[in-house]
């Protein structure tokens, strides 16, 4: 990588997001992105590009800076999980305690930079998991959490926590949310049921006969899982009769 070719700094990063900025693409993204922040018009390929151009010295100065549009929330995200584990969850004295993974949530509030950040930070965290859900991930999931700070912890749980030994947590923290009606959170819920069923079937239906889960999150979560095509027909023949009428 040349010198030409670094981002040094947060001004440099704007500057190439803007270069990018694709105006029918940025108008494809507000449809299908709900968000407040305004949008450049940049492809996650092309930001993904930008920021493997920042020298891993100037990391965490970049993150010192305040997003606006929805790319740099996105590009932020990105270089959160260019940090090793340890750097992502330090508390930091300019966080007021916080840490660089704790920053990013109250930037997110859609399902693209939430869905994106986490995939970004599962690879850092699949050696810590037990310690990375005590310290963070059960704290998103609670009922004191916002829409899309609970999506954090739900996707995490998908990308990151989907084995045996943690079925039974999975479980247990999704009824936990049985009484939340944001859309955003019953997606994931169905999303992550889904993957449970697809790699634990015997399980997933012993918890679904007594799951507690709203009939809309619920029925999703069979929805999901009889579109899937790593399910096969005469399994989902059987869990399309668990349906439940609203």
């Amino acid at each position: 990588m040349g010198g030409m070719s670094e981002v040094c700094d947060y001004r440099e990063l704007r500057r190439r997001l803007a270069e990018l900025a694709d105006d029918e693409y940025r108008e494809f993204s507000m449809k299908g992105i709900p968000s407040e922040r305004p949008f450049i018009g940049v492809r996650i390929p092309q930001i993904r590009k930008i920021v493997a151009e920042v020298p891993r010295e100037k990391v965490e100065e970049i993150l010192t800076a305040e997003p606006v549009a929805i790319e740099e929330v996105l590009a932020r995200g990105m270089l959160i999980g260019r940090l090793s584990y340890e750097e992502m969850v330090a508390p930091r004295e300019r966080l007021h305690g916080g840490s660089w993974f704790d920053s990013q949530i109250s930037y997110i509030d859609n399902w693209c930079t939430c869905d994106i950040f986490c995939s970004g930070v599962a690879k850092k965290i699949r050696k810590k998991r037990t310690e990375f859900f005590e310290t963070k991930v059960d704290g998103l999931l609670s009922n004191d959490s916002g829409e899309f700070a609970v999506r954090v912890g739900l996707v995490l749980l998908k990308i990151a926590y989907i084995e045996p030994e943690w079925l039974n947590v999975i479980f247990d923290r999704v009824e936990g949310l049985a009484e939340r009606e944001e859309y955003y959170i019953r997606m994931a819920i169905a999303w992550l049921l889904c993957d449970c069923f697809i790699k634990y079937p015997t399980a997933m239906t012993g918890y679904m006969v007594g799951s507690k889960l709203p009939v809309w999150t619920f029925n999703k979560t069979i929805s999901k899982i009889c579109d899937s095509y790593r399910v096969d027909e005469e399994t989902k023949d059987l869990v399309r009769k668990m349906r439940k009428k609203i």
